[in-house]
């Protein structure tokens, strides 16, 4: 694993890269959700079948994995996230690449491209939204879920979303979140509450391919993904039958959309 500084405010951010051998081959750079860590595209198989054909790019997000954990509020800001994926990008020497983003993932990648939008070849988000808001992570995991880091811990955090689903965490992502500084994913927790989003300006110009996948369990990523189609009506939109938030990237039909997707915006790259 490698490491590169974010410019901005010199946070050290890790990052893995995988299916170099392919000489030429287009960037594919993947952005995990909250509390967890590029770790999970790895065990959910997604670099196994993407590096074959593409240049693959993970990263741990500040606050998480084997990056540096800040605990100011202010280290969250949306525009320091995007630095996080610039950073690594710019190390690599990568000018251009899909971005493949889950929940907190997906909202990087709508900030990147609303700023950035000639770095992005094209955009997928998996169960992501332009905007975090209120009481998203309320939503997400149970309520007072912050509170609950805050003042016992990951372990308590852990054992209160098993006991709101009514059933134990999978082995590994109990692992994955029990991993996390508590401090630093409050902090997160909390400045990402006052996200204000991506402006509807901003959405409707977008000017790269977006395909946006959520499972029709996930109620709140549906409406974002129809809010989105409204603003840009040509958006394919995939619903993942029977999918959570939490079961999104692990759906059966998850990985096949994107590698679909992956090569009819190759295949129409090579035509330009």
């Amino acid at each position: 694993m490698d490491h590169v500084t974010n410019r901005l405010d010199g946070t050290r951010i890790a990052y893995r890269v995988f299916g170099e051998g392919a000489a030429g081959a287009p960037a594919v750079v993947l952005v995990h959700g909250t509390a967890l860590s590029q770790a999970i595209w790895r065990g959910f198989g997604w670099v196994r079948e993407l590096q074959a054909d593409h240049r693959v790019v993970t990263l741990d997000l500040r606050g998480h994995g084997a990056s540096d954990k800040p605990h100011d509020e202010d280290a969250y800001d949306q525009a320091l996230f995007v630095g996080d994926v610039l950073g690594v990008l710019d190390e690599l020497g990568v000018d251009r690449a899909h971005v493949v983003g889950y929940s907190l993932g997906g909202r990087v990648g709508f900030e990147l491209a609303a700023h950035h939008p000639h770095r992005v070849a094209s955009l997928v988000t998996l169960g992501g939204s332009p905007r975090t808001g209120e009481g998203a992570f309320d939503r997400t995991f149970f309520p007072g879920c912050v509170d609950t880091i805050v003042a016992r811990g990951m372990q308590a955090f852990v054992d209160r979303w098993a006991e709101h689903l009514g059933h134990p965490l999978d082995a590994a992502t109990q692992a994955a979140l029990l991993q996390n500084d508590a401090t630093a994913l409050a902090a997160y927790m909390r400045r990402q509450e006052e996200d204000a989003g991506v402006p509807a300006s901003a959405l409707s110009g977008y000017p790269m391919p977006i395909l946006m996948i959520a499972g029709t369990e996930d109620l709140p990523r549906v409406r974002a993904a129809a809010r989105m189609q409204s603003l840009l009506p040509a958006m394919p939109v995939r619903l993942l039958d029977g999918a959570t938030h939490g079961r999104t990237p692990r759906h059966p039909d998850a990985l096949p959309t994107l590698v679909h997707w992956l090569q009819r915006q190759d295949e129409r790259q090579d035509r330009q």
